[in-house]
Parts: structure tokens; sequence; C-alpha cells
């Protein structure tokens, strides 16, 4: 059974423009991803140099942890900063990320309000360094963020975690969007395949489609039972025209740009992916590939249009209800 057969029939999917892993991986990632460019993106830390290099906004680097020998220091690197992020350089799927709210005399507070202790962390941190979480398995290191603090117009839509936005941008547009809200059984991460609540986001104006869970269509948070439809993303032209950037600062066409809304930060850039999975397509009700289709038939003009007139173009093409 297909990843997207127990939700429609085969006919509606075609009907529908869905993309399937085959398409994407050759029609589109292997044609518009030159491989050389894959380190700049599935290196966490190369990504945040790049998109610095661009003016881009991102999550304060508090450290890197780069050998066993230097594990120990995570206390002291940390003592300053109520709340961080420990994520793998080279991780995927959202796998290995530790996140803490507060800490307090060796006692870490995880989003569930779950305490670990030092030894935890260290042990955390020696698991990422061997490759445990990492693409490949190849030995990593552990980057230590700053947690971001999201705006309180989130509140209510996320569950102890800050929501994320991914948008697909291709050949520098983008074509769609979601926010995914963590949830307790994501334990504060925004990772629809541990549970978050993945919400479709109109193109057009940054307002709710639709929103589900575990790939079902629900109406409100599983937590704290606000209602989805209702969640409109701020700064949403700005955000946009950030994601849309990616294409100049990595030279892939095809990709996932994951953004953040901070407080005080405004948007900035969390992750960039040259493989981005197909889940957005249930979250937004209509298939990638008309879509992508679209952009692919305007072909090459002698004005390569700007960031700004890109992510206009795709707000007036595909401003768009669901359509299943």
């Amino acid at each position: 059974m297909s990843f997207f057969s127990q939700f429609t029939s085969p006919k509606k999917l075609r009907d529908r423009g869905i993309m399937g892993m085959n398409i994407r991986n050759h029609s589109y990632i292997g044609r518009y991803n030159d491989r050389s460019r894959f380190p700049l993106v599935d290196d966490k830390l190369k990504t945040k140099f790049i998109a610095q290099q661009a003016g881009a906004t991102v999550p304060d680097l508090i450290g890197v942890i780069d050998s066993q020998a230097t594990v120990k220091h995570i206390h002291h690197m940390v003592k300053d900063w109520p709340g961080f992020v420990i994520k793998p350089a080279r991780g995927s799927g959202g796998k290995g990320i530790l996140v803490i709210v507060k800490h307090k005399d060796g006692i870490y507070v995880k989003p569930s309000g779950a305490e670990i202790n030092q030894q935890d962390v260290e042990r955390h941190i020696t698991n990422t360094l061997a490759g445990l979480f990492s693409l490949g398995g190849k030995n990593d290191v552990a980057m230590v963020e700053n947690l971001i603090q999201f705006d309180n117009v989130f509140d209510g839509f996320s569950y102890e975690g800050v929501p994320d936005v991914r948008v697909i941008v291709f050949k520098g547009y983008p074509v769609m969007a979601m926010m995914r809200c963590s949830t307790s059984a994501s334990d504060g991460k925004a990772n629809l395949h541990q549970g978050a609540v993945g919400v479709g986001i109109d193109i057009a104006s940054g307002h709710a489609i639709r929103a589900v869970q575990f790939n079902q269509p629900i109406e409100r948070h599983p937590d704290t039972d606000r209602l989805l439809i209702e969640l409109k993303v701020p700064e949403w032209n700005k955000l946009l025209v950030l994601a849309a950037s990616a294409w100049e600062m990595t030279g892939l066409g095809y990709m996932g740009t994951d953004m953040v809304l901070d407080k005080t930060k405004g948007p900035m850039v969390l992750e960039l992916n040259a493989r981005p999975g197909l889940a957005i397509q249930i979250a937004n009700g209509t298939g990638l590939l008309p879509r992508l289709r679209h952009i692919e038939s305007l072909g090459v003009t002698s004005h390569t249009p700007t960031p700004e007139e890109r992510v206009a173009y795709c707000a007036h093409q595909f401003g768009a209800k669901p359509e299943f």
C-alpha cells in the first residue's frame, strides 16, 4: 500500500496531482539538486553559516561539541542560557534533538516536564558524536543552540515546543507550506512522524487550510483543544521571502526550508532539507505536481525574478482551497 492510498483512491491521487516518492526522487531531487550541494544542507552547521552569510537570521549558536574529551564541557557551556537545544549537525527527521526548557543544579527539564541529569545529557551527546542519529551513521558533532522563543500568537497551537513552518521551494518559488505544531506525543518536537500536528497553510495569506495528525484530518489540537483553522502566521510575506532566498543560498532547485518565528527576532532559518518529505500534501489537501509542473513551464527568462517577485507570483498563482 502506498503512503497516500489509505486516504483516497488511486484515481483520485492521479487526478489531484499527488507526488509519490519515486517521482520526487527521480524527477525533482535527482534532476534539480546537484549532489555536490547536498553537504550545504545535510550539515546543519554549514547551513547556519551560509544562511548568515546571506543575511538571514538564524538561532544563536551557543557552541559545538566535537570530541568525547569535551562532552563534559556542556554544563559550563549552557550555564548562562535558560533553555537550549542539542542537535546532531548531520541528523535527519528530527532524530537526536534534545530540547531543554530550563535547568538548575545539574537537573535538566524537557518540554514534557520530565527531568534528566547531567549524565543523561552527556550520554545523549556521546551518542550524537558516535553517529547514532546521523545520516549514514557516520561520526558527527553536537550543536548547542539557543532555545527559540515562539511568538505569543501561537499560544494553544503548539504544546511545549516551538512550531515551525516547512516551505517547499522549487527553483526559488515557494510552492507549498505547512506549520508543524508539537504535541505531548512528539515531546516538544515539530516532527510529524513522532506525532506533531501538520497544518496546511495557504501560500497567499498565511492562513490555516486544514490540519492532520498521524496523517489523519483533525480540527483541534489534541492537547490544548485549540481550533487549528484559526491559525494565521504573522509576517508571512517576510517568512516566504526568506524561504525563497534559500535557492540563492544553496543552489538547490528542490528543497524544504524549515522556518521559525521568534518573538523578538521574527522569521529565521532553522534548517534546509534537500530531500523533503511528502506529507505536506496531506496537510494541504492538494498535490505538489501541478504546482511544480507550472513552475517548470515558466522556463528560463532573461530576467531572474527576485525572491520578492517569486513570492508574489506564487501567492497569486497558488492561493487555493484544499481539494480533498
